[in-house]
Order: C-alpha cells, then structure tokens, then sequence
C-alpha cells in the first residue's frame, strides 16, 4: 500500500545496516537520485537519465547500522517543488487533495507517516525544507560541500546548488544522524545573548505563516535572544539562471530528442536552461558573489536568521498560484523566492514544522557556513512537533 505515492522501490529485503553501529535499530529511506547497488535509478522520469555511481552517503549511514527500506519518490529529476512527476505526483499526508511538496515529498512523507525514522533528500532551492514544513516534519540542508553530507553518487541538478540532508520528526533525530556521520556532538544551545535576525519578509507569506515566524521570535525573546528585523533580497535573478543552465547541461543527451520524456513542466524549464547564453548564467553568477557579500555583512551583525520557510500552507493539486500578503504568485515564485537564497548561498539552514490548523507550515533558521552544529544546537531549543496525518479537526486554509 502507498496511499500517497511516496514510494518509487521497495525491494523484497531491506538492505540491513551493521549491526553495532551508532545507528542500528533505524530505519530510513533514500530518494530516488541516490545511486544505490542493484536498485534502480530513475529521478522519478519516464526520460533516460545519466549515468551516476553508487552513493557513499548511503554506504555510509548502512556501515553506521541504518537500513534502508527503499527509494522514494521526488518531482521530476528535483525540479520543481510540488513533487510532480511522470508517476501521478505525491500527495500530502495531512490532507491527500494537497501536494507533499518537493522535490524531496516522497522522503518527507515516509518520514511523517512513521514507515521510517529519517530521510535522504536532496536541496537544490528548497528541496528538503519544503516537503518538511508542509508535511510537518524537521529538514535540515548543510552547509554546502560539508564533508558529513557528500553528493557523490547522486543525479545532479546544479553542481552550485545541490547539497545533501536528512529529514527527520524531531531535530534530536536530524542531530542524532548528523553526529554519526560527522563526529561533532550536538548538545542544546541557550538562546540568551544570541542575536537573532528576523528576515523581513511579511509581504511575501499570508499573514497566519507570518504570525507564526513572530510566535517564534517572542518565544526566543522571552528565551534572553536579542532580535531584530533584517533586509535580504529576492535572489532569483541569480538562482534561475544558474540552476536551469547546469540541470540543461546535466539532461543534454535526453534534450537532443524531440520526445525526451520528461513531463511537459520539466522539459519546457530544461530548455529554456539550454537557451540561456554564457553571458545571461556569467551575469547571474555575479549577482551571485554579490549576494554572497551581503549575506557575509549580515552574519557580521546577527547570529542566525530566523524566517518563514513556506508562503502558506501546501497547495492543492494542480493549483497554480498562491495568495500572500502582497498579492498573488505563481507557487513556484513564491515559494523559491523564500528558500532558494540559502541553498544558492550555500548557509546551513534547519527547517521546523509548526501546526496551521491540522496542516503545517514552517519556519527557517539560517546560519553562517559551518556552524551546522551551533544549528542544529539551537534548533533542539525549538522542537515543536508538527501535525500528525489523520489528526482530527482539519481547518481549511488556502484556497
């Protein structure tokens, strides 16, 4: 049974992880990106798609005594974020006429419906932190190049952009993964003295996500933090040059058919990556270092950001746009808009479900490259868990 189309391989046998390692006795699942021995590979696509070795993350969460169920579902080749895909897309498992999200919405509902204890997922612009918030589960992207999270063996999006990370129910469960894999403890870290940057961005979300980013900042005020509200840019004159460019170079061979097998969303934004000239993604790398300065400036004056991770709650299937405070977007914009600077900046960055109603949404810390630890450590200060599926009294939000 997979009442929400999370699964894409489930073999007859799990493949057992060592028997005392660190985390033996969890299970997890991997989505279908990770090159795995004898399974296969298929992005969630219809298309023929390149080549990519057996993944050594996945080599190594098994030698840590993990087992992995199997492979989930994923929007197709990671492109996009509401987990369509050539497969009948995944359904959120809060209320199924909604999306999971993506890219990674098979892996965030494996892990919200309790069929495993954590999730390997893939973040290009959002990929993990979105299916999180709206399935109501915590997702943590590392920061970029993190030796504990490699993305070797894994199909490729944009070489900028990609990283690995885990989704998980609690952040002790993301902590508890992160430590094995890196050897750095994760203890709880007090909030007082810290200076916490709210990232002003109201008009950007529906004004209940923004109510639930202030609960927060009140919650860590009262916890001795000091906030304040701060400025970042909408990045996506950097972002969408970058990644549509190097997914194009990545599909090439497959975009030299006329009928490559992609669905219609996907191939349509692959070629337009393939016609973007090297001055337009040369431009939009500038822009880029640019970014990159100003994100350096800030974590001179803050410690971490605190921010929405989702303009609202999960659209329904096939909805197109979404309201927010300032008016409304396509989902794809809106949504991007929020998580793309942090995968295209490369900052780690936790997501934490919070409950709207019986659904979800979430809410973003950001800290500077490599204080993954000091994250994640502030991160367990914040745990809420998020709603379960099945939990009674849904209050429609959205439209």
């Amino acid at each position: 049974m997979d009442p929400h189309g999370a699964w894409a391989y489930r073999p007859d046998a799990p493949l057992r992880g060592a028997a005392d390692g660190p985390l033996s006795g969890l299970t997890f699942s991997a989505k279908d990106l990770y090159g795995v021995p004898g399974w296969p590979l298929r992005g969630s696509s219809r298309a023929v798609l390149p080549e990519v070795g057996d993944s050594p993350l996945v080599a190594r969460l098994l030698g840590l005594g993990a087992t992995l169920l199997g492979k989930t579902h994923l929007h197709e080749v990671a492109l996009g974020i509401t987990g369509a895909n050539a497969f009948g897309g995944t359904r959120n498992p809060l209320e199924p006429t909604r999306v999971a999200g993506g890219s990674s919405g098979g892996a965030a509902v494996s892990v919200a419906t309790g069929e495993v204890d954590f999730a390997l997922g893939t973040d290009t612009g959002g990929s993990i932190r979105v299916p999180a918030a709206w399935c109501g589960v915590v997702g943590f992207k590392p920061t970029k190049g993190s030796a504990a999270w490699p993305t070797e063996g894994v199909l490729p999006l944009s070489s900028t952009c990609d990283h690995t990370g885990p989704l998980a129910r609690e952040v002790r469960g993301v902590a508890r993964i992160h430590t094995a894999l890196s050897g750095e403890a994760v203890a709880p870290r007090a909030w007082a003295g810290v200076r916490v940057g709210v990232w002003d961005v109201p008009a950007w979300v529906t004004p209940d996500v923004w109510a639930v980013v202030e609960a927060d900042a009140a919650r860590l005020a009262a916890l001795g933090a000091r906030i304040t509200r701060v400025p970042f840019p909408d990045i996506m004159d950097a972002y969408t040059p970058i990644v549509l460019s190097e997914a194009a170079a990545v599909h090439a061979r497959a975009l030299t058919s006329e009928a490559p097998g992609f669905i219609a969303t996907t191939e349509a934004n692959l070629r337009a990556g393939a016609a973007l000239s090297k001055a337009d993604v040369a431009a939009a790398r500038a822009r880029r270092e640019a970014y990159r300065t100003r994100l350096e400036a800030l974590f001179s004056e803050v410690d971490v950001l605190l921010g929405p991770a989702v303009p609202d709650v999960a659209p329904r299937v096939d909805q197109e746009e979404v309201g927010v405070a300032e008016g409304v977007l396509p989902v794809r914009r809106a949504v991007l808009r929020i998580t793309a600077p942090w995968s295209l900046l490369g900052a780690p960055t936790l997501c934490l479900p919070r409950p709207l109603g019986a659904l979800s949404v979430g809410v973003q810390l950001v800290a500077p490259w490599e204080q993954d630890v000091a994250l994640l450590g502030w991160g367990l200060g914040m745990d809420i868990t998020g709603p379960r599926p099945g939990a009674a009294g849904t209050r429609q939000h959205g439209t």
